[in-house]
């Protein structure tokens, strides 16, 4: 923090002492556009002078265009001409306070590799048109033999990102890319080397989803009693199969596993008669639910169900957020 000195003795009145080294501070760049200046407290624990006189020399400051008050945030320097001085005043600089640091870098890094200013400008709007557009038309795609894990995908982006989620069998892409110049697609990482041969000659960007790790259901799994039966109900029939894999190199053959799709009204009354423990999917919940409200007085005793709390990665949306523009 600067030190201000004011000499008690001196001809010149206080307010104006203090005045003038603030000035020198902000034309220094010992206070650069931006920097908040101290609370009048602050300053009158450090000089000694009255909080009234120094509210006076900031409202001095403030009028002479050095300085601009916030209300209820405090008094800040004023960028002056070309350095953003309108910039202060954007609505969107307030909201993010951080953003014009982070376009000056990201432009001082384009001119450091020899970029001139209406390169870097085209490159910009190309990259913002660019994810606008993408954004515009997001497709989900996977094989329709699994078509199912695409609905799960298309459940929780919907509700993720607020915005309207197409969703397409993989086998009927080339069709529907052969229509539009900017989607983005995305798939599970189980598909994606095949949806990226589809999308690359068409020059779409895909995105992969990594699928949530189901650490807290495997935990509970590990500590079943030997014997005991688990249902797995997904939208996904391939979900299902690697459920059943998974839990038999875990488990071997200490728990039944039973799997089914909602849809499959039979199976899934068979898992609720039998099961101890239900695995659903959201999506599905509400058919697991709905079954053994229908079966509760051919059951001894309910299974436990648990509603597994997503299947896609939350870092894959944060990324996807990040990727269509959308936060």
């Amino acid at each position: 923090m600067i030190q201000f000195r004011i000499q008690p003795d001196s001809e010149i009145p206080a307010s104006t002492q203090l005045f003038n080294q603030i000035r020198f501070a902000i034309a220094s760049r010992q206070y650069p556009p931006g920097y908040k200046l101290p609370s009048t407290r602050a300053l009158a624990m450090q000089t000694g002078l009255h909080r009234n006189t120094i509210s006076k020399v900031y409202r001095q400051l403030e009028e002479d265009g050095f300085v601009e008050s916030l209300a209820g945030s405090g008094i800040y320097v004023r960028a002056q001409g070309h350095e953003g001085g309108s910039r202060l005043q954007s609505p969107t600089l307030k909201q993010h306070p951080e953003a014009d640091k982070v376009v000056q870098q990201a432009l001082d890094e384009l001119l450091s590799q020899g970029c001139s200013l209406s390169e870097a400008r085209e490159l910009f709007l190309a990259e913002i048109d660019w994810r606008l557009r993408c954004s515009a038309q997001v497709l989900v795609a996977v094989p329709a033999y699994d078509i199912g894990a695409g609905e799960l995908m298309v459940y929780e982006l919907e509700k993720a990102l607020q915005i309207p989620i197409q969703l397409i069998p993989m086998e009927e892409l080339t069709a529907v890319l052969d229509k539009t110049s900017s989607a983005t697609v995305v798939t599970s990482r189980y598909f994606i080397g095949d949806v990226e041969e589809i999308a690359a000659p068409k020059a779409v960007r895909v995105i992969p989803l990594d699928i949530y790790d189901y650490s807290k259901e495997l935990n509970l799994l590990k500590t079943l009693p030997k014997e005991n039966c688990v249902g797995i109900v997904s939208l996904s029939s391939g979900i299902a199969r690697a459920a059943e894999v998974i839990l038999h190199g875990l488990r071997g053959d200490e728990l039944l596993v039973m799997t089914t799709q909602p849809k499959d009204a039979y199976k899934l009354q068979a898992i609720v008669k039998r099961a101890e423990v239900i695995i659903s999917d959201q999506p599905s919940f509400p058919a697991v639910q709905a079954a053994v409200q229908a079966a509760v007085e051919d059951i001894i005793r309910p299974p436990k169900l648990i509603k597994v709390d997503n299947y896609i990665g939350t870092k894959s949306i944060n990324l996807l957020k990040r990727e269509l523009g959308l936060g």
